[in-house]
């Protein structure tokens, strides 16, 4: 579990708390943990945690709970399983390839809660974008082919460096998003372009100097980079996958056998953190408040100031079906399929209902 005092942890004190629901603490049994520490990746998604801590849901659940920010997927990924942290916001497909061995040794890990869906952006510099239209006035397959035939000029010309495209972590919908996009545009993502990873608070920078040629990412990455002049978005994730879950909380499954009241505490105020989003008539200025303090997103939130967090640009769905859904992860695993098999890998189906059972959001919320 980390320590309070590390440099990167986050405990801000909640401010003009709003109300809350009755707690269900009085019915349901004591959290085994008085307090506990979650990761979390600077990302409009990670919302709920922070409106759960911010907001007081946490502490209504009688857990206090620390938010620190990691700053890569592998990092938190890594703190995770050594049981630095006591759980994460994650990338949908993380609690599978952790509990898989994908990238490091296996470690159970579940997704108890859908913490988002959609919320991506495809973008790229404005020498690869010339000619694309926004994605609301075109196809994501008509500046798919655009690229294409772009690329095939340059071949024409003598050029013969590919595009270098980042996503933010081998095993995500980033990952799956660009390639489906590449594929509109008959691209082959092995040949006619280089794939990287990239932590998302270097996306803009990295563009921005000329060591990326392009990214797939979430708010408020993208929208940054067109505000900023550095690239433009050419194309979204909730086109291209529509519907998709795009974070969860993840916990390793011994860490929710050693604690499950507190997981139950968890979900509870997280579900509670979103019907006040959901509900209350401030509760947009409020969360966009507490995602810009320092302490979270900083000042890559200021070009956000008057929009919502599911604004056009990425149709962001922040608690929307917090119930995890096994027909939603059955689908995920079939598109992740292709990248397992040139590991000579294969996803099981009994390893992916253990991943995203609803069995615990049912427990907690007695569904």
């Amino acid at each position: 579990m980390s320590d309070a005092s590390q440099t990167n942890s986050i405990a801000t004190s909640a401010t003009s708390t709003p109300s809350t629901p009755t707690s269900a603490t009085s019915t349901a049994a004591k959290p085994e943990l008085s307090a506990l520490t979650l990761g979390f990746i600077p990302l409009l998604d990670a919302a709920l945690l922070v409106i759960a801590r911010e907001g007081g849901f946490f502490e209504s659940e009688g857990i206090e709970v620390t938010l620190s920010r990691e700053n890569a997927w592998s990092t938190l990924r890594d703190k995770v399983a050594a049981g630095m942290l006591d759980g994460a916001h994650m990338l949908a497909p993380m609690p599978l390839a952790m509990s898989l061995g994908l990238s490091r040794a296996p470690c159970e890990t579940l997704a108890p809660i859908v913490l988002s869906r959609h919320g991506n952006t495809v973008v790229l510099s404005e020498r690869y974008a010339e000619g694309m239209l926004s994605p609301s006035q075109t196809s994501p397959a008509d500046n798919a082919r655009k690229l294409r035939q772009l690329l095939d000029q340059r071949r024409l010309s003598g050029a013969i460096s590919p595009p270098r495209l980042a996503m933010v972590y081998p095993w995500s919908c980033q990952h799956l998003l660009l390639r489906r996009w590449l594929s509109l545009g008959d691209i082959d993502p092995q040949d006619s372009v280089e794939l990287v990873a990239l932590p998302p608070p270097r996306m803009v920078d990295a563009l921005r100097e000329g060591q990326i040629d392009g990214f797939c990412v979430g708010e408020p990455w993208g929208s940054l980079a067109q505000h900023r002049d550095v690239g433009r978005i050419v194309a979204r994730g909730a086109d291209l996958m529509p519907g998709h879950p795009e974070k969860v909380l993840g916990v390793t499954a011994s860490w929710a056998r050693r604690y499950p009241s507190t997981l139950a505490a968890l979900v509870r105020a997280l579900q509670a953190a979103a019907d006040w989003l959901h509900s209350a008539a401030d509760a947009m200025p409020r969360t966009r408040g507490w995602l810009a303090l320092p302490p979270y997103l900083d000042r890559s939130m200021s070009h956000l100031d008057q929009q919502p967090l599911n604004n056009p640009t990425a149709d962001l769905r922040i608690g929307d079906e917090l119930r995890p859904r096994l027909t939603d992860f059955i689908v995920l695993a079939q598109q992740l399929q292709p990248l397992l098999e040139m590991r000579d890998r294969q996803i099981d189906s009994p390893t992916v209902e253990a991943c995203y059972s609803a069995v615990h959001f049912d427990a907690a919320t007695h569904q």
